[in-house]
């Protein structure tokens, strides 16, 4: 991608890869991308227009959320071509009031690939770059990737590289050797099918062009101290977590899934999937797994330091006051975003629940745990599947008739909203036997007008005028979620666009532009015919979903 800015419209005309290269993007940063010659003109969503490659008829552009189009509906095919321009971005916000010029003077960084450099390191040597190519200085002398590479010429040198019966008796015993390993390695695990073989092999292929490393099981045995109980920091249905770090420093969490599970090369092959397709700021970000020919099935993801929602809820880290309103309506907002940003990319989580909403040492949301969720085909209504999930967030319409939609994640949303408001937990069964699900509790108060009896007394429902009035609307949303029929529940869009709504009344206009979703990138909310309206709605004069446009497109 060649630039000349000595031109007031810099095009890139070239997508820029580091695949077969020694080199990676740093994390921070993102594509940027060049929509040329499109008969259509976005005009309901931010881009930077490129007047310069635009005429009256054809329009080009360039967007960082190409997400963002899809919840527009707008036709990416009616565009001839497009091109990614990787750029650094720590603070998105901040390039979002540029021009796309600007933005592509920040440049981006590039950092060694952490396989050359650890490889590198392992063998004694050190990275450094000689002619921009990647070098392992190494005692000796320089080498092209490890210093073990003049180790090996050096054994061959002195076992005599043509000495017929000794180098055919090695070989014969190197084989064995690997033979034996290799055995070892499989033993537990049923031979792949063909299928299988196959799947395995594209997957991995696709690995490092999407950033993803396969681990060996030994590096993580390193990582989590041979997988030490006093690590675990998670235990569910089909996996325990481990925390632990790798060789470059890097903290993560390592996923081990069950050798009793059956399922667990098709959830593995799953997480991998979704998660190599996708990037967003509130999904978790996998760093690599195992190969699935390794006797272990292993994920490894950043790790989150600041335990999930409902740690801080209702579990170990809940301490009464300490998680604020404003904090869990950001919670709710980005949660919403990461979900509405899966459904727009044709994934169904399945499994949506405060025990999947991590959050690091700001606050902010990372969703994970992908293991059940589930592509869906854009020209289907929904997917035929036996119900999976947790207790307590489970669509019922889903449970009943086995028919998976975008709109189950939309109620298990409603559950985690309601648990955001009243600090309980989804399931508890001390609970009367009629409120052991917290939906049904949650519709009982608010079917009887007596929401503030549901509400967490530290959230200053009874004396702050401002935290009664958003509470209730989100309430409202909630109530709406929930819905038993699941046309008449709102999309993860339409509730993305209502809560930051909610959230902006609350801000003065500074404060609005500091907003984790800028606010020209949300969604138009609750467009016509809404969903059912809920008796809390008769608490407040201008609840959440009646005609409320929250703000216009830039």
């Amino acid at each position: 991608m060649l630039l000349n800015f000595d031109n007031s419209c810099p095009l890139p005309r070239h997508n820029f890869s580091t695949e077969t290269t020694p080199f990676e993007y740093s994390p921070s940063y993102a594509d940027l991308f060049f929509f040329y010659n499109c008969t259509e003109n976005p005009t309901n969503f931010r881009t930077y227009p490129v007047s310069c490659a635009s005429n009256s008829t054809h329009h080009s552009f360039a967007v960082f959320h190409i997400e963002f189009l899809k919840l527009h509906n707008y036709s990416i095919d009616s565009c001839q071509s497009l091109v990614n321009a990787p750029v650094e971005s720590r603070d998105i916000r901040e390039l979002l009031k540029m021009n796309f010029t600007d933005v592509l003077r920040k440049g981006f960084v590039l950092q060694w690939n952490q396989t050359y450099c650890n490889d590198c390191q392992r063998s004694g040597g050190s990275c450094r770059s000689v002619d921009n190519e990647f070098t392992c200085v190494c005692p000796d002398k320089p080498h092209s990737r490890t210093c073990d590479e003049g180790k090996r010429l050096s054994l061959t040198a002195k076992l005599g590289i043509g000495s017929g019966t000794a180098a055919g008796s090695l070989l014969v015993i190197t084989g064995l050797v690997f033979f034996i390993h290799k055995a070892s390695l499989i033993k537990n695990r049923k031979k792949p099918t063909h299928t299988s073989s196959m799947l395995q092999t594209d997957l991995e292929k696709g690995y490092a062009h999407s950033g993803i490393k396969t681990f060996t099981y030994d590096e993580l045995v390193q990582a989590t101290h041979n997988f030490d109980t006093k690590r675990e920091i998670g235990d569910g249905g089909f996996c325990t977590v481990y925390q632990g770090k790798l060789q470059d420093g890097r903290a993560v969490a390592v996923k081990r899934l069950y050798d009793h599970n059956h399922k667990k090369e098709a959830q593995f092959m799953n997480e991998v999937e979704i998660l190599t397709r996708l990037r967003h700021q509130n999904l978790v970000s996998l760093y690599g797994c195992t190969s699935l020919y390794c006797h272990e099935l292993l994920l490894v993801y950043e790790y989150i330091p600041n335990g999930t929602v409902a740690d801080h809820l209702y579990h170990e880290r809940a301490i009464p006051g300490s998680l604020s309103w404003p904090t869990r309506m950001k919670i709710a907002i980005e949660t919403a975003s990461a979900l509405s940003y899966l459904h727009a990319s044709n994934v169904i989580h399945r499994d949506v629940k405060t025990t999947n909403i991590l959050l690091d040492n700001n606050f902010c949301v990372k969703v994970a745990d992908f293991g059940l969720s589930r592509f869906s085909p854009i020209d289907v209504t929904h997917i035929s599947t036996a119900p999976q999930g947790t207790l307590g967030y489970v669509d019922p319409e889903y449970y009943e008739s086995y028919q998976l939609t975008t709109k189950s994640d939309v109620y298990s949303f409603g559950v985690v909203l309601f648990e955001l408001i009243s600090s309980k937990p989804a399931v508890d069964i001390n609970r009367n036997r009629h409120e052991v699900n917290l939906s049904t509790l949650a519709i009982a108060k608010i079917q009887s007008h007596t929401l503030d009896d549901l509400v967490d007394p530290e959230l200053g429902f009874e004396s702050d005028h401002q935290a009664r009035k958003m509470i209730t609307e989100v309430a409202e949303l909630a109530f709406q979620c929930l819905q038993n029929a699941r046309e008449t529940r709102p999309s993860m869009e339409e509730l993305l666009g209502a809560l930051i709504g909610i959230q902006r009344e609350d801000y003065d206009a500074k404060s609005a532009e500091e907003l984790e979703i800028p606010a020209h990138e949300a969604v138009v909310m609750l467009k016509s015919d809404p969903p059912t309206f809920s008796p809390v709605s008769s608490l407040t004069e201008n609840c959440s979903g009646r005609g409320r446009t929250p703000y216009s497109s830039s």
